[in-house]
């Protein structure tokens, strides 16, 4: 195996990765992606009028309950210890779409992009959940890791 894929060991099976010898420090990693869909969902979205409620204070919540929950969803992630989480949702008029960054911290001793990512997809699967009756063509795309700081690899951006 590589030593770039650090969740195998020597004979290639998965393990966790043994992060106890390293020091607690200031992490932090910022997410985003985006759901594009019809312009009359988008509008319902807009002026609160979705039959569920207000569409994006449930998904803000759902993102941050994913981030919370990354080591239960994910076999080989660490469970951590946030300190901050900042879900963002813009409505994008132009490419009828919702945007969602998701910035999340840590004081730890591994990072945070896991977190960041996962609350970004569950809180972008959430508007596709309380619209798919009026729009089953959304489309969730663009989620990527925008930035990460903190620990021995650094400060790393997009």
């Amino acid at each position: 195996m590589t030593d770039d894929l650090t969740h195998f060991n020597a004979r290639g099976e998965a393990r966790m990765v043994d992060v106890g010898g390293k020091p607690a420090t200031e992490r932090q990693a910022v997410a985003e992606g985006r759901i594009r869909m019809q312009a009359a969902t988008l509008e319902k979205i807009r002026r609160g009028r979705h039959a569920k409620g207000d569409v994006l204070a449930v998904a803000r919540v759902a993102g941050i309950m994913a981030a919370k929950r990354t080591a239960a969803l994910l076999p080989l992630c660490h469970p951590i210890m946030l300190t901050r989480i900042d879900i963002e949702l813009d409505i994008e008029a132009g490419d009828n779409s919702v945007r969602c960054a998701a910035t999340v911290a840590t004081r730890e001793r591994t990072g945070v992009e896991m977190e960041a990512l996962t609350a970004v997809q569950v809180a972008l699967l959430t508007v596709y959940d309380m619209c798919k009756a009026a729009d089953r063509g959304m489309q969730i795309d663009g989620v990527r890791l925008l930035h990460k700081s903190g620990g021995r690899s650094g400060e790393w951006n997009r």
